[in-house]
C-alpha cells in the first residue's frame, strides 16, 4: 500500500484524521497488517488532554493485540482496589472493592501517545494539517481539503477527530450534546515520590465526583466533576481560578485529595463540558458511509463515570483495523476493492454499534 501523486494532489490509501488514541491505534493496527496509513493531526504535536485515564481489561486485551501492553504496564502500577468515600455523612461511609486478578492501572496519556507513535513509520504523522472540508472524488475517492491550501484523495477516510468531528459531520451524525456537567482534571507530579497506596479513590457527594489515581511512583492524575453555574463555566481558560474552584469545594475531603491538588502546578490543569452523543444515533445514524467512518469520540463520545472512554476508543483501533485489513489485503480489481473496504467498514459499524450504544448509556445512568 502506498501514496503517490497526481498534479497538485496527493493520492493515499487510508487517511485517518486525528492523531489522538483511536486515531494511532487504527494506524498501529493497520500497520502491524502490512496497511500503510497517513494521520493527519491539526495540532502542531501529540495532543494530551485530560493527562491519564484508567485502562480496564478490554483496553489492555487491545493494547497486547496492537503489542505494546507489556512496555505500558512496565511504566504504571497495577491498582489494588478501588476506595469510596461519602463526603456528606457525619461518619464518612467508605467502600472498598478488590482489583485482585485484574489488570487495572491509570495509563498517562502522553507515554500511550507517544508509544504508539515510536512503533509506526517516520512520516505516518502529519502534524499542522487541519481538514476543513471532505467531498467526493472520482471512482469512489474521498478528497480532503486541508487548511493550508493542501488536497489529498484517499481510497479510505476514517474520521478519529473528536467530539467536534469534521467526518462525523460529512457522516450525517449529528454534534454531541451537553450532559449538564463539566469536569476538571489534572496531574500532579511529586518529586522523589508521592506516597500513596496503588489505589483508585473516589469522593462522592453534594453533586460532586472527585478522585484521584497514582500512574507510577511520581505522578498522580485527579479529577472534579460538577454542575457548573454559568460563572463557573467561564473559568474553563483559567487554571488559577479553576484550582480555587476545586480546593473549594473539596473542603470535606480527605488531605490526601487536598495535598494533590495542591501540588499541581497551573500548566497542569484543564476543564471542558461532558458531552456525549445521544445513544438511539448509533442505532440510526451511518457509523460508516461507503468508504468512510468513524471511531472514538468522533463515534461515541460518553461521560466519564464508567472510565470507558479511552478503552473504548482502543477497542475501535483494533476491530477496525482487522475488518479493514481483511479487506484491503485480499486481491482483486478497482471496483471490487471498493465493495470490499465497504463491507469491512458496515462490518465494523456492526460490531461497535451496540457496544457503544451501551457504554453510552451506561455512563450517562451512572
Amino acid at each position: 500500500m502506498s501514496s503517490h501523486s497526481v498534479g497538485m494532489e496527493i493520492v493515499e490509501d487510508v487517511v485517518i484524521v486525528g492523531a489522538g488514541i483511536s486515531g494511532l491505534t487504527t494506524s498501529l493496527g493497520l500497520h502491524r497488517l502490512g496497511i500503510r496509513s497517513l494521520v493527519l493531526e491539526s495540532s502542531e504535536r501529540l495532543r494530551i488532554t485530560g493527562f491519564a485515564f484508567t485502562t480496564w481489561e478490554n483496553a489492555w486485551k487491545a493494547l497486547d493485540a496492537i503489542g505494546i501492553g507489556d512496555s505500558l504496564r512496565r511504566q504504571h502500577y497495577l491498582l489494588s482496589s478501588i476506595v469510596v468515600a461519602s463526603t456528606v455523612l457525619e461518619k464518612p461511609a467508605v467502600s472498598e472493592m478488590s482489583f485482585k486478578g485484574h489488570d487495572i492501572r491509570c495509563v498517562q496519556r502522553r507515554l500511550l501517545l507517544e508509544t504508539l507513535a515510536k512503533e509506526l513509520p517516520n512520516g505516518t504523522i502529519r502534524f499542522s494539517s487541519k481538514v476543513v472540508s471532505i467531498d467526493e472524488s472520482e471512482n469512489h475517492f474521498k478528497r480532503l481539503h486541508l487548511a493550508d491550501g493542501a488536497i489529498l484523495k484517499t481510497k479510505v477516510l476514517i474520521g478519529c477527530d473528536g467530539v467536534n468531528s469534521v467526518v462525523a459531520k460529512w457522516l450525517g451524525l449529528q454534534n454531541p450534546v451537553f450532559s449538564g456537567r463539566s469536569a476538571i482534571r489534572g496531574n500532579a507530579h511529586f518529586k522523589g515520590g508521592h506516597g500513596f497506596e496503588p489505589k483508585y479513590r473516589q469522593f462522592v457527594g453534594k453533586g460532586v465526583r472527585s478522585g484521584f489515581l497514582p500512574c507510577d511512583d511520581e505522578n498522580v492524575y485527579w479529577f472534579f466533576t460538577w454542575t457548573p453555574a454559568t460563572k463557573e463555566e467561564e473559568m474553563e481558560d483559567n487554571p488559577l481560578k479553576l484550582k480555587q474552584l476545586v480546593t473549594s469545594k473539596l473542603k470535606d475531603t480527605s488531605d490526601e485529595m487536598k495535598s494533590v491538588i495542591e501540588k499541581t502546578l497551573l500548566d497542569d490543569i484543564t476543564s471542558s463540558p461532558l458531552r456525549y452523543r445521544k445513544p438511539w444515533e448509533l442505532l440510526w445514524g451511518n457509523i460508516s458511509k461507503g468508504n468512510v467512518c468513524a471511531a472514538g469520540d468522533a463515534l461515541h463520545p460518553m461521560t466519564p463515570d464508567i472510565g470507558q472512554g479511552g478503552c473504548s476508543a482502543l477497542e475501535d483501533g483494533v476491530v477496525l483495523a482487522r475488518c479493514l485489513g481483511e479487506a484491503l489485503l485480499k486481491p482483486g480489481v478497482e471496483d471490487e476493492e471498493y465493495e470490499r473496504i465497504e463491507m469491512g467498514l458496515k462490518k465494523y459499524g456492526q460490531e461497535r454499534k451496540w457496544r457503544s450504544f451501551d457504554l453510552i448509556t451506561t455512563a450517562f445512568m451512572v
